[in-house]
């Protein structure tokens, strides 16, 4: 009996999806739950896996955009396993197994001064990726798969080659001036569409202010073992940031706020977008009732959800909804930006590199840790007096820490949940 594999709806008001490339090819035996190939949508990349086992038939290209219930492939049901067929991560395991021992007797060939890089063809991945590791002469132990049972996928060759990480290991310039053209795929194209958007449809406006790092920067390095041992997480910068934004936005509502038509909606809750890096571009995943959340448990839920967004395995769910975003430009070695607000919110607080800066204090200049932070925000429904107020209401709490909470006998040990 021939399946038809149509395909599911990834999430709400998602009407139709892109192939962005398939993990098996036509006539392949595949078995039940195995990853057959991997849907862009508008918001995440998911994976689509075979409803039984059996011999497949694609219907469909990689790059085709196909409406949710359509049929991709066909699978035979009835088509018996074929001989010697073993599951796609049993035999890699044992190939890797058996590699082990047979290099053990062989200790002088590991000390070769040059050894070429692991660029066969043989490893855990997509034939597509295959071919690309092969014509680019990729050492593959650089790489960690994002596919399913750790399988390497075109996207990850796509963003090792442009990440510029040892880049020894793989071709230089040719020199050739050879051009290369790729159809962008849905997420990125949505993405594009939603910041141009945003830019035609809002009164967009940009306010900055900046903050000595110095008192986090001592609090941190106090309490940073003690945090982790009583929490098990490390003590970053983004829960101050996080914490410091849910008590300015219940100081200035509007700010937590985005218009629907003729009207202005507030929220009585704070679920914060941090925007992460990803494999697959931009990803915004939120973390829910920050404004309930202690210091810990802030870094957690971002510890979570950054692994997750790495591993390809990020949820819509996990990114739809959210009133503010704080995007961390830092990272990458940003000293100002004018982020743009990620719709339909209303503003975004972007953070930048600290630096070692002269500053004026109490009448005397000292070199302070500086940051400089920035608030788009959409004019038509913030003034202002809400802008600037609570950006300063983030500076005075980030210089003092123990503002953000009140109460308490030792108001540091109290913030850090100690």
């Amino acid at each position: 009996m021939a399946l038809e594999m149509k395909v599911p709806s990834p999430g709400e008001s998602i009407t139709e999806v892109e192939i962005a490339q398939w993990l098996v090819e036509d006539g392949d035996y595949v078995e039940k739950d195995q990853a057959i190939a991997e849907v862009d949508s508008d918001k995440a990349t998911l994976e689509l896996p075979a409803e039984e086992a059996g011999i497949i038939t694609l219907k469909a290209e990689e790059g085709d955009v196909v409406k949710v219930g359509a049929v991709v492939c066909l699978i035979d049901t009835d088509a018996k396993k074929p001989e010697g067929f073993e599951s796609k991560a049993a035999p890699e395991e044992k190939v890797e197994e058996k590699a082990e021992v047979a290099a053990a007797p062989k200790k002088e060939e590991a000390t070769a001064p040059n050894p070429a890089p692991t660029t066969k063809t043989d490893v855990k991945a997509t034939p597509l990726a295959k071919e690309m590791i092969s014509a680019n002469n990729i050492n593959t132990k650089k790489i960690v798969g994002s596919g399913s049972n750790g399988k390497i996928t075109k996207s990850d060759i796509q963003a090792y080659l442009t990440s510029g990480i040892d880049s020894s290991a793989i071709a230089g310039w040719g020199g050739s001036r050879e051009q290369d053209k790729q159809k962008m795929s849905m997420l990125r194209r949505k993405v594009a569409q939603r910041l141009v958007s945003v830019k035609n449809e809002t009164a967009m406006l940009t306010t900055f202010n900046e903050v000595d790092m110095k008192p986090i920067m001592d609090l941190r390095n106090q309490f940073k073992d003690k945090f982790k041992e009583t929490h098990g997480v490390s003590l970053g910068f983004m829960s101050f940031f996080t914490k410091a934004v849910t008590e300015a936005l219940r100081q200035f509502p509007t700010v937590n706020g985005m218009i629907d038509g003729d009207y202005i909606i507030t929220y009585d809750y704070a679920d914060i977008g941090i925007a992460v890096s990803s494999p697959k571009g931009l990803m915004v995943p939120v973390v829910r009732n920050a404004e309930r959340m202690t210091l810990a448990e802030i870094e957690a839920e971002i510890k979570r959800l950054a692994v997750k967004a790495r591993d390809g395995k990020i949820d819509i769910s996990d990114m739809e909804g959210g009133t503010f975003t704080i995007t961390n430009g830092g990272v990458f070695g940003s000293m100002m930006s004018t982020p743009i607000i990620n719709p339909p919110q209303s503003a975004i607080l972007g953070m930048h590199n600290i630096v070692d800066r002269p500053v004026a204090v109490d009448g005397k200049v000292e070199i302070r840790p500086m940051m400089y932070v920035a608030l788009s925000y959409d004019h038509r429904i913030i003034d202002g007096r809400e802008s600037v107020g609570f950006l300063k209401a983030i500076k005075e709490m980030l210089e003092n820490p123990s503002s953000i909470i009140f109460g308490g006998k030792n108001p540091d040990e109290v913030l850090l949940n100690l």
